[in-house]
C-alpha cells in the first residue's frame, strides 16, 4: 500500500505533463492553419504575427486559434522601433540586447501612441523590425 502511495505523486506527474503537452500542440496547430493565410507568419508564446499586403495581424495564442486580434496598415505606420524592456533601442542593434521584454513598436501617422506586438525571441524581434522598417518605407 506505502509503494502505491508513493508512486501517486509521480503519476500525477505524468497525467499534468500530457495534459501540457497536448495544450501545446493544440496551441502550434491552430496557428499552423491560422498562418497559411499570410505571407509571412511568426508564432511564439508571447504572440502571433502575420503579414499579408502590407497588413500586419498579430494575437495573443491558444489552443483555439489566435484571441485578441489586432491589424496595422503598414501605409499608415510612419516609423518602427525595437524595444527592450520599453525603451527604445539604438537601430541597427550592435549587439544581441539582453532583456525580459521585446516587441516592434509601429508609430502611426495620426497617433502619438504606439501599437506594440511582443515577441519572447529577441533574434526574431529584430528580423521582423527589419523587414517591417523596409516595407514601411
Amino acid at each position: 500500500m506505502e509503494r502505491g502511495l508513493l508512486w501517486l505523486p509521480l503519476l500525477g506527474t505524468f497525467i499534468t505533463l500530457t495534459w501540457l503537452g497536448w495544450r501545446s500542440y493544440r496551441q502550434v496547430e491552430s496557428y499552423r492553419t491560422w498562418s497559411q493565410d499570410f505571407d509571412t507568419a511568426k508564432y511564439d508564446v508571447a504572440a502571433v504575427a502575420g503579414l499579408k499586403n502590407r497588413v500586419v495581424t498579430w494575437g495573443q495564442p491558444s489552443s483555439d486559434g489566435p484571441i485578441n486580434l489586432q491589424t496595422i496598415n503598414l501605409d499608415r505606420v510612419d516609423r518602427v522601433e525595437l524595444l527592450v524592456n520599453n525603451t527604445e533601442l539604438a537601430w541597427p542593434p550592435q549587439e544581441l540586447p539582453t532583456g525580459k521584454t521585446f516587441a516592434v513598436a509601429l508609430y502611426t501617422l495620426d497617433s502619438e501612441a504606439a501599437t506594440h506586438v511582443p515577441f519572447s525571441d529577441v533574434k526574431l524581434a529584430i528580423a521582423w523590425c527589419h523587414k517591417l522598417k523596409q516595407l514601411a518605407q
